[in-house]
């Protein structure tokens, strides 16, 4: 690896302009834009995850975009596979890879590597979720608690994606899960020269503009868009079900509320999940800098023509 290979890792909260961001830095330098957002890797849902248009996908190369089938359980395993393949080509190509989005599990992973936890088998998987089909959460919950007491205090209650996760390493390994937390491969981008940002925008301007760009989806076709997800008829545990935005479209599809509660109570989730990014990147991400959303761009290019290299850091680990 040599000194030239650079990487810019741009976090921030959703609807904070992270994708136009990471657009005009590659037009500049000569980047790929990577998504580093959980639910923008559907190809399903285009629209409610504010995934770059397809106007704005052919101004630059982008990678790792609607690249995934809503049936799949995309983890961040298999997330940093795919982005190892990205890195390659950005090396080959001579490319800054500028990985953008709002899943900070993908920027920790990336910098600090994976927990090595063993595969489940497709068979225990199958089993797990076979016995909890049909099975209210907190029943789930119950069952690990019992089980994995460890795992089960760490999590929420109602994260039934990571209950049953937790069940089938439990029930592959006879461990609980947490227990493998501590040991972790090389990080993918160990010998990068990273800058890693996040964008801080001011909460009730970003507050209202999570309000308006979901208005905006809304008029973009976002409800079509989430029924065609759920004539499909997928199980509600995969994350694409919980995608901001889907849960409550579908229960007005589904006749319980009115759209105008549906579009309501989506737009108040999205606000409280983007008080959760401040704090987790806060707590968990404490070497990325934080900028304001109208400073970041010349404040990243100046760091890349080297006007302010202490932003810039190699990867260690």
């Amino acid at each position: 690896m040599t000194e030239r290979m650079r990487a810019v890792l741009i976090a921030g909260p959703t609807a904070s302009g992270k994708s136009a961001l990471a657009i005009a830095l590659a037009q500049e330098h000569g980047g790929i834009v990577v998504n580093a957002d959980s639910m923008q890797v559907y190809e399903d849902l285009r629209i409610i995850t504010a995934r770059p248009t397809e106007a704005e996908e052919a101004m630059v190369p982008h990678r790792l975009y609607g690249h995934v089938d809503g049936a799949v359980n995309y983890s961040v395993g298999r997330y940093l596979a795919d982005a190892a393949t990205v890195l390659a080509e950005a090396r080959a190509k001579g490319r800054m890879p500028i990985f953008v989005g709002g899943t900070g599990l993908y920027f920790k992973a990336l910098c600090e590597g994976l927990s090595e936890i063993p595969p489940v088998p497709d068979e225990v998987r199958a089993a797990v979720r076979a016995a909890a089909e049909g099975r209210e959460t907190p029943l789930l919950y119950a069952d690990l608690a019992a089980r994995d007491p460890v795992t089960a205090a760490r999590l929420n209650p109602t994260d039934r994606l990571r209950i049953l996760r937790a069940l089938e390493v439990f029930a592959a390994t006879g461990r609980p899960i947490v227990s493998f937390h501590g040991r972790r491969g090389r990080p993918l981008l160990s010998g990068w020269r990273l800058g890693k940002y996040f964008l801080a925008p001011e909460r009730a301007a970003l507050f209202a503009r999570i309000d308006r760009r979901f208005s905006a989806m809304m008029e973009a076709g976002a409800l079509e868009e989430v029924r065609a997800l759920a004539a499909r008829g997928l199980d509600p545990a995969l994350p694409v079900m919980r995608a901001h935005g889907v849960p409550w479209l579908i229960r007005h599809i589904r006749g319980e509320v009115s759209l105008e509660e549906a579009v309501g109570k989506a737009q108040a989730d999205t606000r409280h999940y983007a008080k959760r990014q401040f704090t987790w990147v806060r707590h968990q991400l404490p070497d990325f800098a934080w900028l304001a959303p109208e400073v970041a761009e010349d404040a990243i290019g100046e760091a890349l023509r080297g006007a302010d290299p202490a932003d810039e850091q190699r990867s260690s680990a």
